[in-house]
């Protein structure tokens, strides 16, 4: 491959919009992020002044001009972003010299939800690591002496009456709770590695709906929006099933007895790129599950995925953060967006490599 085809690839596979300026602050080009972001054609955005096209709530010309003249790099942090025709989105933005083309300058925009979620990744799987290790640890050790409390308090409960029963019972059902949770943690701690294959993402969906409306779904309408075209995906069947069957209960239990809506929705989408150790991963396929229950507790909206973090009483904090790494196992994405009556988990999968078969 030639500099120059490398430059190009390595340019279209940027995962943040780039923008290319002249010395004019002209647009002379723009990667394919940055299409989508403003919603514009690179063709309709070329050769037009950046001020026209792009709104940035900072002094952009000192900005510029302190880059070309001291050919260092700029940065500035949370600063609204739009192209005019919409909503700002927070970003950080980057402002670099481009040494080979005196006087032209590169923007580089990282929207903040991105940039958080990326960020919040490592320290995810760090505390889930931690957490799980130290909990497993203990879990055997735990068990035991429980075991042993729950058989005293059920032999005390066969001689007692009226309160004193009630309260061996409370013992009871407070122990096996806490068994419950043991056995979770150590099924996220033995969690086997992914044994991956090709496979129809809409056939694990379709199993995922039946076994839930059969049981703690069957309350819910379950309504299934998928793209026929998709191709297959490349993970291990049963432990996405689990990962959805995850998900289904969770938007189950949020809409409570009175039930609502939960809609699956499936589509292809080439926007998100992940950088690996080995190169820029793909992560097309798109898998929405979309409920209108009343959403996520803000004050644990963006910490879900953490190992014992719950929104409802008695949660274990578990199954989300079991969720997550099932698909950091498989190198997918999963996040997730919430309001009242609108919540979103939307999960991002690679592509079944041709060689491996359906």
């Amino acid at each position: 491959m030639s500099p120059t085809a490398f430059g190009d690839a390595i340019w279209v596979s940027l995962p943040v919009p780039a923008f290319l300026l002249d010395p004019g602050d002209v647009i002379s080009e723009v990667n394919p992020a940055a299409e989508q972001f403003l919603n514009t054609s690179a063709r309709g955005l070329r050769g037009a002044p950046v001020f026209d096209k792009l709104m940035i709530d900072a002094p952009l010309d000192d900005a510029f001009r302190r880059v070309r003249a001291d050919q260092s790099s700029l940065s500035m942090s949370n600063v609204d972003v739009s192209s005019g025709q919409s909503k700002p989105a927070q970003c950080n933005v980057q402002i670099a010299p481009v040494s080979a083309m005196p006087g032209f300058v590169m923007i580089l925009l990282e929207p903040r939800s991105l940039a958080d979620r990326l960020g919040r990744a490592h320290s995810v799987k760090t505390a889930a690591k931690s957490a799980i290790g130290m909990s497993e640890m203990l879990a055997h050790e735990i068990k035991n002496p429980l075991a042993g409390i729950t058989g005293a308090a059920q032999l005390l409960s066969m001689n007692l009456s009226g309160e004193d029963q009630e309260m061996t019972d409370l013992i009871v059902n407070e122990a096996r709770r806490i068994l419950a949770l043991l056995d979770q943690v150590e099924q996220f701690g033995n969690l086997r590695p992914p044994e991956k294959k090709a496979i129809n993402l809409h056939d694990l969906l379709d199993r995922a709906r039946k076994s839930t409306q059969l049981g703690f779904a069957a309350h819910m309408k379950i309504v299934e929006d998928y793209d026929p075209s998709l191709p297959p995906t490349y993970v291990d069947g049963d432990q996405m099933l689990q990962v959805f069957q995850n998900l289904l209960k969770n938007a189950s239990e949020a809409a409570g007895e009175g039930g609502g809506t939960i809609r699956i929705h499936t589509f292809y989408d080439m926007s998100l790129r992940l950088r690996r150790k080995d190169g820029t991963a793909a992560l097309p396929l798109q898998v929405e599950i979309i409920d209108d229950g009343p959403g996520l507790p803000p004050e644990i909206a963006s910490d879900v995925f953490e190992p014992f973090v719950s929104g409802r009483e008695n949660g274990t904090g578990l199954g989300l953060a079991l969720v997550s790494k099932i698909i950091s196992d498989h190198d997918g994405w999963i996040s997730v967006d919430s309001a009242p009556e609108r919540t979103i988990f939307r999960i991002s999968l690679p592509v079944a490599p041709k060689e491996s078969g359906e």
